[in-house]
């Protein structure tokens, strides 16, 4: 817990006592007793990842309870040897998806414990800064511009103070709150300042009350989309082969119990059953190399949606530019220097208590004013509509209002502006940021506000430099080259905007400004925003509408935010991005926490996320290819077969063994070319790979069955045995065939996938020869079979490089 104590104009604040004796927040003693009595400020305890529950969830997959039921009626019949082995696959299954995935969500977890959400409360008469879940009922919280509310709590005093209630209103507008009015936890701080009391925490608030409704699943992504699709493919493929093979079985008269345990084995055998294992493990990977790059994942589900992002809103602070702004000169209305305005742009920003910003530190930075004889009287905070503050003080006997805000605003305040257009122009033009000081005089009284910034006299101009980051232009041409578009928007004016951008090397061809943007209808701005590079003076209403305009026209668009008045745009974003320095609400709203403020730091997060996706969908391609063929081959041979060409044991054996080295998948190497461009999944993409693949591996699978029964005559033993070989063969080296698109020894697979492969592939031959496998009915194989069964495999290693080579030629994504 770190504590800072109270500037003199909050101190006062806290001098003032409600008449019904309200305490000042609580001692430190009495907060960690009431943390025991009412618990963390959650709405959910999250506890340590559990490994019972992480077991548990193992079990929860529709495809291992499809096999515990099959193990079952086979142990009914009194079908022991297949009961054992089934039970021992499932065993083995739910043991490997759970020791990678509870490794996988131990380091997630690590990483999400790295960002918590802060806020200021008052502890034994200080101002200290505390992780929200340790706010307590009776706390005396500090709001200003940015902030997240903690908790439910009652105002005790506020100025000018507007809240976002659209988390539990849906309402766009910011509500203001007064003395006695209530705010509710999970709401954010549009403008103002306020002191609160905590009346309710964690689930007994009012978000608590009605969590069960606003903790639904989130929107569904564009991947989780393809991922719900892609298994209903599967499903109705897995039920069709179920009914017809088993409806075929019953014409034919086979034993009932044996035929369903066959039909469930194929169905079983169909199915991708690691996929979400290989999901997990995949996403958290990539969280922890995306954490070892500067980039904390808040969302594992976002991972996707970045790495197939190709268009990148971003403000200009702090990513295009340094971020340190510092004071160029501050100048009278006549454009002479003058220190006496930056002396009342200094008290301006040294009393103001609403929405801190990098102007004002650059501001203290070049002049700390005096405050021994200034009193501050009141002030009217900044807000996103009027753009300026306003701070009321006494000083040397005299009350004056002091404003600065920007140009045209403070301007618009004025009793007889000036004309500095030309001036301010220029300063623009050349990259200069200027903020706008104009004074009143007033007459002592108990309050002012927004009704005194009228009339004003134009004191000057405090002129400010961001100069463009090193690097940048570089790092803008990297993001082009994996296809990502960067446009900047900025409530900045449009000659400094234009200017920066020219000189980082973003190209302008087109500029829209907030007042462009206030006379387009909708349908224009969807054509018009994708030929746009630079959209300048824009309010937070109009960054959203971009952002939903942009969407519009079918692109994956990421929104990189730090301030309150970038948290809709955010919101609205496929995937959002923020710094750790960030307001609270920007930070709470952003999949994604950059530990620096870096265009190069974004373009190693989007390589990562298309990294994930590339591995998710090796796995996914891996074995609908060889699983399709060899299922199908199955199923229509044993409606000829005088038996079964394996027994449900044995596919669920050759299922399992197959799916091993796939666990490796996760951590496996990525070609460049898999990272050069956004993808999506593509259904169509998907069906066309099972089928031509499915395809070749049924010819193969036709070609062996064949081989062995009419070149070596084989019967039911032998047979099984031979077919268990080839097709674990095949299912394992079709991995190293298509997990790449060029020519399988020219691209290195990860360790764990090559070497639990190669290991696998061993097993396969040697199977048939070690003890006790004729409990599973395996038989030993004459030397001629084996040979015969490599040749086969490594015929079919060599047509699936031409069927990869001719499938990619041939317009595949």
């Amino acid at each position: 817990m770190t504590g800072t104590r109270l500037k003199p104009s909050s101190a006062s604040l806290l001098q003032t006592q409600r008449s019904d004796g309200l305490v000042l927040g609580v001692s430190s003693a009495e907060a960690a007793e009431r943390l025991r009595v009412h618990g963390r400020n959650v709405l959910r305890e999250r506890g340590e990842v559990s490994a019972v529950s992480v077991l548990a969830a193992q079990f929860r997959s529709p495809l291992l309870l499809l096999l515990v039921v099959a193990a079952a009626v086979a142990a009914v019949a009194g079908e022991w040897i297949d009961a054992a082995v089934v039970a021992v696959v499932v065993l083995a299954s739910a043991g490997l998806g759970f020791v990678r995935e509870y490794k996988a969500r131990s380091a997630a977890d690590a990483l999400r414990s790295r960002i918590r959400t802060r806020t200021e409360v008052v502890r034994d008469g200080v101002a200290v800064t505390i992780p929200a879940d340790e706010v307590v009922p009776g706390d005396l919280v500090l709001l200003s511009a940015g902030c997240l509310i903690p908790a439910d709590a009652t105002v005790v005093d506020a100025r000018d103070f507007f809240v976002s209630e659209a988390v539990l209103t849906g309402e766009s507008f910011p509500v203001e709150k007064t003395k006695d009015d209530r705010v509710f936890l999970g709401t954010n701080v549009r403008s103002g300042t306020a002191r609160c009391v905590v009346d309710a925490t964690g689930s007994a608030t009012a978000f608590g009350a009605i969590a069960q409704r606003l903790m639904l699943r989130p929107p569904e992504t564009e991947f989780d989309r393809g991922i719900r699709r892609f298994g209903y493919l599967l499903t109705i493929a897995m039920l069709a082969m179920v009914l017809v093979v088993f409806g075929g079985h019953m014409l034919r008269g086979r034993p009932a119990v044996e035929t369903l345990l066959f039909a469930i084995a194929l169905a079983v055998g169909l199915s991708p059953e690691l996929l979400p294992a290989i999901l997990n493990v995949n996403l958290a990977r990539g969280a922890a190399a995306m954490s070892r790059r500067g980039v904390l994942v808040r969302h594992l589900s976002a991972i996707e949606n970045l790495g197939s992002m190709d268009v990148l809103c971003t403000d200009k602070t702090g990513t295009l530019t340094r971020g340190v702004v510092q004071v160029e000169g501050a100048f009278d209305a006549n454009g002479v220097a003058s220190q006496d305005v930056l002396r009342l742009a200094a008290i301006n920003a040294a009393l103001e208590t609403g929405l801190a910003n990098p102007l004002d530190d650059a501001i203290l930075a070049a002049h700390a004013p005096d405050l021994a004889q200034i009193e501050k009287l009141d002030e009217v905070p900044f807000d996103f509509a009027r753009k300026r503050v306003s701070i009321v003080v006494r000083d040397g006997g005299r009350v004056r209002l002091i404003a600065k805000g920007a140009v045209a605003h403070v301007l618009e305040a004025c009793a007889a502006p000036p004309d500095v257009d030309a001036r301010v122009a220029e300063w623009n033009g050349n990259g200069v940021r200027v903020l706008a000081v104009a004074v009143r005089d007033l007459a002592p009284r108990a309050s002012y506000g927004r009704a005194d910034e009228r009339e004003l006299t134009l004191a000057g101009f405090v002129t400010f430099l961001d100069e463009p980051k090193p690097g940048v232009a570089k790092a803008l041409t990297d993001l082009a080259a994996l296809g990502v578009a960067v446009k900047l928007i900025t409530g900045d004016t449009r000659l400094v905007a234009e200017h920066l951008a020219r000189r980082v090397g973003l190209p302008v061809r087109r500029v829209l400004t907030g007042g462009d943007l206030a006379v387009l209808t909708d349908e224009a701005l969807w054509r018009l925003a994708e030929q746009t590079e630079v959209f300048a003076e824009v309010d937070p209403n109009q960054k959203e509408r971009i952002i939903r305009a942009l969407k519009k026209t079918g692109h994956v668009v990421g929104f990189l935010g730090d301030g309150v008045n970038d948290a809709p745009a955010m919101h609205a974003a496929d995937t959002s991005l923020s710094v750790e320095q960030a307001v609270d609400v920007a930070r709470e709203v952003a999949d994604f926490v950059l530990l620096e403020p870096d265009l190069d730091v974004i373009r190693g997060g989007i390589e990562e996320g298309r990294r994930t996706f590339a591995n998710t969908l090796k796995y996914v391609l891996t074995t609908t290819s060889a699983n399709l063929g060899n299922m199908i081959s199955m199923a229509a041979a044993s409606l000829f077969l005088p038996f079964l060409p394996l027994t449900a044991g044995q596919i669920l054996l050759n299922n399992f063994l197959s799916d091993i080295p796939a666990v490796g998948i996760a951590g496996d190497a990525v070609d460049r070319e898999l990272v050069d461009r956004p993808r999506r999944w593509d259904l169509r993409f998907i069906a066309r790979f099972m089928i031509e693949f499915g395809i070749l591996s049924s010819l193969f699978d036709l070609l062996t069955f064949a081989m062995l029964l009419f070149v070596f005559r084989t019967r039911a033993a032998s047979f099984r045995t031979a077919w268990f070989v080839e097709s674990l063969l095949t299912e394992l080296v079709i991995a190293l065939v298509v997990r790449t698109r060029r020519p399988f020894l020219r691209s290195r697979p990860g360790r764990l996938l090559l070497y639990s492969t190669v290991v696998l592939i061993g097993i396969a031959f040697a199977l048939p020869y070690l003890p006790f496998v004729g409990v599973l009915g395996f038989v030993p194989l004459p030397p001629r079979i084996t040979i015969a069964v490599a040749a086969i495999t490594v015929a079919y290693v060599a047509a699936a490089e031409m069927t990869k080579s001719w499938f990619y030629r041939h317009g595949a994504a």
